[in-house]
C-alpha cells in the first residue's frame, strides 16, 4: 500500500506540473492592447486573430488622448504590448516620447509608403476623413441645407446646437483642429474655433460620444470621423452627412509596438497578421466603416469613395511633433 501511495504521489505530481507548465504556456501566448476603435470594431478583428492564431488578446478600449496618457504613465513598466488603431500623428507624438519601438510587419510591404513610418514605427491599417454629420429633421425645420462649408457651422441658428470631440483627449477632435488649420492657416484656425465656440453645446471625451445625441435630435450636428457618422445612418438614424467645400484631412489609423513590449514575439505576430489583406478584408465582413490602407482590398461601399471630396495633404510628422502645442493653443484661446 505504501508503494502504491508513492506511485500514486509521483503521477499526481507529474500531472501538477504538466498543468502549471500548461498553465504558463497559456498565459504567455497572451497579447495586450490598447485600441481606440469602438468595442464592437474591436472585437471583430482581435477575436478574428485568435481564432486565426489561438492567441488571446486582453484588449481595452480608450479614446486617443486616454490612450496617449496611459502609455506615458506606463512608460517604465508597460501595461500592453501593441497599440492598435490609433491615429498616425499620436504615435509620432508617442515615438518623441519614447513610448515606441520600430518595428517593419511582414505584409506591410503593399501598403503604400505615405501610409507608413519610413522607419517602422507605425503601419497604417485603414483611412478615415473628417465629415459633418447633421440631424436631418433639424435642417428641415430650420429650412437649412446640409452644410457645405466651414463658415456654414458659424450660423447663429446652431448656437448651443452643436456637440464635438475636445482635442485634448480625442482624435476626432485633434484632426477637426488640424483640418481647420490645413484649410485656413493655423493662426485663422485658431480664430475660426473661437467663433465656432459660441455654438458649442457640448465638448465630449469621445470622438463618437456626440454621434447619438445628434442621431436622436437632441442637438443640430458636429464634426465626426465618417466612421461614426456612417454607423448611425446605418443603425437607422435620420441622420446627413456633408463635406466643406474647402477640404477635410483623413486621418491614418494605425498600429505600432509599444516600447518594452513584454510579449515582444506575441506583438510583432500580431502586427505581421494585422498587415495582410486577410485583416482589412475584415472591414467589409464586419460592417466596419473604414476605408482600407491596402489598395488591394476592394470597397464596394460607395459611401467610402472619398474620390469626390476635398482631401487636404497632411504632414504627419508635423502633426505629431506639434501635437501638444496646437492642443494647449486650443485650450488657451478657445476655451479661455
Amino acid at each position: 500500500m505504501k508503494g502504491y501511495g508513492r506511485l500514486v504521489a509521483v503521477v499526481l505530481l507529474a500531472f501538477l506540473g504538466l498543468f502549471m507548465a500548461g498553465s504558463a504556456h497559456a498565459e504567455k501566448e497572451q497579447l495586450n492592447a490598447y485600441t481606440i476603435w469602438s468595442e464592437r470594431y474591436a472585437n471583430a478583428i482581435f477575436s478574428a486573430f485568435t481564432k486565426d492564431t489561438g492567441i488571446k488578446v486582453n484588449w481595452m478600449r480608450f479614446s486617443s488622448g486616454e490612450v496617449q496618457a496611459r502609455l506615458e504613465a506606463e512608460k517604465n513598466n508597460p501595461q500592453v504590448d501593441v497599440v492598435f488603431g490609433n491615429m498616425a500623428e499620436a504615435f509620432v507624438d508617442g515615438v518623441q516620447k519614447g513610448l515606441f519601438d520600430p518595428y517593419r510587419p511582414k505584409g506591410a510591404e503593399k501598403i503604400p509608403d505615405a501610409f507608413k513610418d519610413p522607419k517602422g514605427y507605425w503601419t497604417g491599417v485603414a483611412i478615415d476623413p473628417i465629415c459633418f454629420m447633421f440631424n436631418k429633421e433639424f435642417l428641415k425645420d430650420h429650412n437649412l441645407n446640409p452644410p457645405s462649408s466651414w463658415q456654414d457651422l458659424l450660423n447663429p441658428v446652431y448656437k448651443g446646437q452643436l456637440q464635438m470631440a475636445d482635442p485634448r483627449t480625442s482624435g476626432t477632435g485633434m484632426y477637426r483642429l488640424l483640418s481647420v488649420i490645413q484649410a485656413m492657416g493655423e493662426d485663422k484656425a485658431y480664430k475660426y474655433e473661437k467663433a465656432l465656440s459660441q455654438n458649442i453645446q457640448l465638448y465630449t471625451k469621445s470622438g463618437a460620444g456626440g454621434a447619438l445625441p445628434i442621431a436622436r435630435g437632441q442637438a443640430a450636428g458636429g464634426i465626426f470621423f465618417l466612421v461614426d457618422a456612417l454607423e448611425m445612418q446605418k443603425k437607422g438614424y435620420d441622420v446627413v452627412i456633408s463635406y466643406p467645400k474647402e477640404g477635410v484631412v483623413a486621418g491614418i489609423e494605425a498600429m505600432g509596438l509599444v516600447r518594452g513590449a513584454k510579449h515582444l514575439d506575441l506583438a510583432k505576430r500580431f502586427l505581421d497578421w494585422a498587415s495582410t489583406e486577410r485583416m482589412q478584408k475584415l472591414y467589409e465582413e464586419n460592417d466596419i466603416n473604414l476605408i482600407p490602407s491596402n489598395p488591394n482590398v476592394p470597397v464596394s461601399d460607395p459611401a467610402l469613395d472619398i474620390s469626390k471630396i476635398k482631401v487636404l495633404p497632411l504632414d504627419v510628422e508635423w502633426a505629431g511633433k506639434n501635437r501638444d502645442r496646437l492642443v494647449e493653443r486650443w485650450i488657451n484661446e478657445v476655451l479661455q
